[in-house]
């Protein structure tokens, strides 16, 4: 495969996002121009120890997309609402507040994870509401 792509997207599975993170990505020019990984949590999916199965499965696909389709970032779109952020705060209750631990906490878990796996991939962070309203994170 000669063609350099943009991206890898890693999103998360809920349909309600699907058109949303699509939209998302065609309004910053990358329409054709990324791979994608969707499972369910997008970060806490492939961080969260509730999730652990899922964890050498992604970073399989991303070694595999920056093998094959030359990628040098990695765009993670979490988002507000989550199934997978309810599972993985466990019988607390899920406020505003401990659904931003969960991601932030999945973000910066994925960040070390990645800086050592890929230390040359960058990687850009954000969290998605219902309405579009997309928050970035370092």
């Amino acid at each position: 495969m000669s063609k350099k792509f943009k991206a890898m997207v890693l999103s998360c599975m809920d349909p309600r996002f699907q058109p949303l993170v699509f939209n998302y990505l065609n309004k910053k020019g990358l329409k054709g121009k990324y791979s994608a990984f969707t499972i369910a949590g997008a970060a806490v999916g492939v961080t969260h120890s509730k999730f652990k199965k899922w964890h050498a499965t992604f970073i399989e696909n991303l070694a595999t997309s920056i093998e094959l389709h030359k990628i040098e970032k990695l765009i993670v779109i979490n988002h507000r609402d989550c199934g997978a952020a309810k599972i993985a705060n466990g019988k607390k209750e899920f406020s505003l507040t401990n659904e931003n631990h969960i991601h932030k906490t999945s973000f910066q878990s994925l960040k070390k994870i990645l800086k050592k796996k890929f230390p040359k991939l960058k990687v850009d962070f954000n969290l998605m509401g219902l309405d579009k309203k997309v928050q970035k994170f370092k």
